[in-house]
């Protein structure tokens, strides 16, 4: 007891806390920036298959893929605006609701747009499973 308090006296526990917390950030952030490469470079490749004129667009964070699906999908395009909404308070829970749809029908058009099964857009809303599928879309030959 004398020991952990004289530990705690002098910081070293608040520094080994401070330096889980800093690796655990660090590991997240990696993880998260792996997985923005990884989609990003997935989409852009589906939009090249898809004639799409500005497949660079999937680096915008957050929307490029968005307007990829949108504009491959042909269909209409006041559901991005929907995304101007989503910072406000209750409104934007239910314009983001509308958008994780919107989403979702225009990824199903887009993979019927490259000649995959559209019902693969469903797929995409299981964890891991959603980059397996992407990648199939994005670099299968079919």
């Amino acid at each position: 007891m004398v020991f952990l308090q004289t530990l705690t006296e002098s910081g070293i526990a608040e520094v080994g806390i401070l330096g889980f917390f800093a690796a655990f950030f660090m590991f997240a952030f990696i993880l998260i920036l792996g997985v923005y490469i990884y989609t990003s470079f997935a989409f852009m490749a589906i939009a090249k298959k898809a004639k799409y004129s500005k497949p660079g667009i999937a680096w915008i964070p957050g929307i490029g893929p968005l307007l990829i699906t949108s504009k491959t999908a042909k269909m209409h395009w006041w559901p991005i605006l929907l995304l101007v909404l989503s910072p406000i308070p209750f409104i934007g829970g239910i314009a983001s609701i509308a958008v994780a749809v919107f989403s979702i029908i225009w990824l199903w058009k887009t993979f019927e747009v490259i000649g995959k099964p559209g019902w693969w857009a469903i797929l995409t809303l299981l964890p891991i499973v959603n980059f397996v599928i992407l990648g199939i879309a994005a670099w299968s030959k079919n």
